[in-house]
């Protein structure tokens, strides 16, 4: 088994002094560090408070030898492309995930901003406190009978939301105390 602590450290651009601050009850940034070269051995309950400091699901620190995973290898910065000191495993967006669940859209025809074959995923939120923050923002919303509103956010009233769909000329669309809404996190379009 591979040891992917550290690329989920630098994915989440957290230091080896801030992961052990986070672990519960603390450690020392030192530990995190052999735990994470394999200088010292990766134990189950380590795994647990790492993960829980990386906000991670613990399976997701460790993966198989064999198959090759998808890398990292540079980066663009304002002054271009940068070669990383050394290439890192990429992290899927699924792996990134938090308190709250990503979900995804395909988009099969272009509209608005969106393009055929783009995927859009999206943090779900169930909470409704969080919901004013999220003006002008694109999201999901669940309908009766199965059914979603997608669009961006115009307003709210309470746990009545108005959403607005992408593409010229659409009307906006009320819900009423939907269950959770989803807002737009990260675009994948192929190239």
């Amino acid at each position: 088994m591979i040891n992917r602590i550290r690329d989920i450290r630098k994915d989440k651009g957290l230091t080896l002094a801030e992961v052990a601050e986070r672990c519960s009850p603390p450690t020392t940034a030192q530990t995190i560090g052999r735990l994470e070269t394999g200088m010292r051995q990766l134990s189950l309950a380590w795994m647990n408070r790492i993960a829980a400091a990386l906000q991670v699901d613990p399976q997701l620190l460790v993966r198989s030898e064999h198959g090759q995973a998808p890398t990292t290898v540079a980066r663009l910065t304002e002054t271009g492309a940068e070669a990383l000191g050394q290439p890192r495993e990429a992290l899927l967006p699924t792996q990134l995930t938090g308190e709250e669940p990503l979900i995804a859209i395909v988009i099969e025809t272009s509209t608005g901003e969106y393009r055929a074959g783009d995927q859009l995923w999206l943090r779900q939120i169930a909470n409704d406190a969080g919901w004013g923050r999220l003006l002008n923002r694109d999201v999901l919303v669940p309908r009766p009978a199965g059914r979603f509103a997608f669009g961006r956010l115009v307003d709210r009233d309470g746990r009545r939301l108005a959403v607005l769909p992408p593409g010229i000329g659409q009307r906006q669309i009320v819900i009423e105390n939907p269950a959770w809404l989803a807002v737009a996190a990260m675009l994948v379009r192929p190239l």
